[in-house]
């Protein structure tokens, strides 16, 4: 097995899977259920399922979708969107999910983290953060679920996210996402310095030997889009995903 995990991220809408480009201009993939059945034969080491709409608009997760979803899945399963209580994150875990991905609840409620670290294990709480630069060039939280953290010091949240009992901390870059040109390394950089808890990178990655540079820079494991669903110069949809000794020859 790879030390370090490399994890392909699908994005929920409407019970599609799409993608997007800087959290915007989302495009229609495909079905999700094949998607996890052509990753299964690929063999990977985990898959993330985010919804992109359940926290903006307001909605609970889609249980029963989530639940056909994690009966096909054959590797570990994450999934975020939608999660506000600690009901959402007892009932994800009874369907098949074996880590929540929480975003916008964390921003508001740092305590649900903890008391679900508490109830559940660190190991299976996942803290997600968005990050994005404003016009001076500095680090911000960008949310989904449009809230204002303008006082929110990037550096300082992460760091209590990781205290309230967060076992993983989830970046994602808006400026990145979609753009395949590699991932935010001096922001890697950065937030490896003060987190002890393993983070996970997402948002940029367009060939395999960005994976090796965000590694390289901090990252515990990296995530990728578009990597893994698109192919050649024009962007057509191909689920694909690296063998085992192409990654080992990548990581050494």
């Amino acid at each position: 097995m790879l030390r370090t995990r490399v994890i392909p991220v699908l994005l929920l809408r409407n019970k599609g899977l799409v993608k997007t480009t800087q959290f915007d201009k989302s495009r229609y993939i495909g079905d999700p259920i094949n998607a996890v059945k052509l990753f299964n034969d690929k063999e990977v080491d985990e898959l993330i399922f985010l919804d992109i709409d359940a926290s903006k608009q307001q909605l609970k997760p889609d249980f029963e979708y989530i639940k056909s979803i994690a009966s096909e899945c054959f590797m570990p399963l994450g999934y975020g969107g939608g999660i506000t209580t600690m009901e959402d994150i007892s009932l994800l875990f009874s369907i098949g999910v074996e880590k929540v991905i929480i975003n916008s609840s964390a921003l508001n409620n740092l305590h649900l983290i903890k008391e679900a670290a508490n109830t559940f294990g660190n190991q299976s709480i996942v803290v997600a953060v968005d990050v994005n630069k404003n016009l001076f060039g500095k680090y911000q939280i960008f949310s989904h679920a449009k809230i204002k953290h303008k006082q929110t010091d990037l550096l300082e949240y992460v760091k209590k996210a990781q205290d309230a009992g967060a076992g993983e901390i989830f970046i994602n870059s808006v400026e990145n996402d979609g753009m395949m040109q590699g991932y935010d390394l001096k922001l890697i950089q950065r937030l490896s310095k003060e987190l002890t808890v393993p983070m996970v990178i997402s948002g940029g990655a367009g060939k395999l030997h960005h994976l090796k540079e965000a590694v390289e820079a901090g990252a515990s494991a990296v995530a990728a889009g578009s990597l893994f669903i698109y192919h050649g110069p024009h962007k057509a949809v191909l689920i694909n995903y690296p063998g085992y000794q192409e990654l080992k020859n990548i990581f050494n």
